[in-house]
């Protein structure tokens, strides 16, 4: 003979009842530990796989414009080599950027953005940062400019179908130069060249103009925001097709 376990029904004569509030806090626990979870996997998503940038200002129009989200990839450059044409985020290597002014940010608007940051759903801390084109590898040799007005790497001139110049100006950036890069350094330029304060306008200062491959973020993937702007950020091998593969993976 079988036994069955009947689930137990209030009578008049005071039998119990399985409390209805026990189910609910065991459904919120759950919901509030799926919560946490999700917070701590995009936490580690941001900090080791990719998170995302706006882009503060003109400098590489018009390939991003002001405004623009950017999804980056930061397993570069410690996992997957740095190659010539990538379009990278990275820390300022020495007062490239000008003095920060904080603005007085309502409390409520502050916080939400905070832990939007702390997923990688937002990026406070976008005006730290800067956003340019590796032109130059370490041990490359950058040059500007040939009679026709092109950046030459390695001897090799570069068709640039990515930048901006001002109208009737071919000359690829406004400052004659040439520089070797040094081992663990990169030069980068803006895509809006003469709007850029990148390695050509900082070559004299203190860092030389390079930016310390310690200082990479990663690689800018595509741009995510606005959707009608939704793109994969090419970084033209044909343009550097013939400049050699550069060190920065060693």
């Amino acid at each position: 003979m079988t036994s069955e376990v009947q689930p137990a029904v209030a009578d008049g004569a005071g039998a119990t009842r399985p409390r209805n509030g026990r189910g609910w806090r065991i459904f919120l626990r759950d919901i509030l530990l799926i919560f946490l979870a999700a917070l701590l996997i995009s936490f580690l998503i941001k900090t080791f796989l990719i998170r995302s940038f706006y882009i503060p200002s003109d400098s590489m129009n018009s390939t991003l414009i002001q405004q623009d989200r950017i999804i980056v990839n930061q397993l570069e450059p410690g996992l997957i080599p740095i190659a010539h044409g990538d379009v990278v985020v990275f820390r300022d290597p020495g007062n490239w950027l000008p003095p920060r002014v904080d603005v007085p940010v309502n409390g409520f608007v502050g916080a939400v953005d905070a832990v939007l940051g702390f997923v990688g759903l937002s990026a406070p801390d976008s005006n730290d940062h800067l956003i340019k084109r590796v032109i130059g590898l370490p041990g490359d040799t950058i040059k500007c400019c040939n009679d026709f007005g092109q950046i030459t790497v390695n001897g090799i001139p570069l068709e640039e179908p990515y930048i901006l110049l001002p109208d009737g100006v071919t000359k690829a950036t406004r400052d004659d130069f040439e520089v070797t890069v040094p081992e663990d350094k990169l030069w980068v330029m803006g895509d809006n060249r003469y709007n850029s304060a990148d390695s050509a306008y900082h070559r004299d200062d203190p860092t030389g103009g390079f930016v310390p491959m310690s200082n990479i973020v990663g690689r800018a993937l595509l741009i995510s925001w606005p959707v009608d702007r939704w793109t994969w950020l090419d970084n033209y091998p044909v343009t550097f097709r013939d400049v050699g593969s550069g060190t920065s993976g060693q």
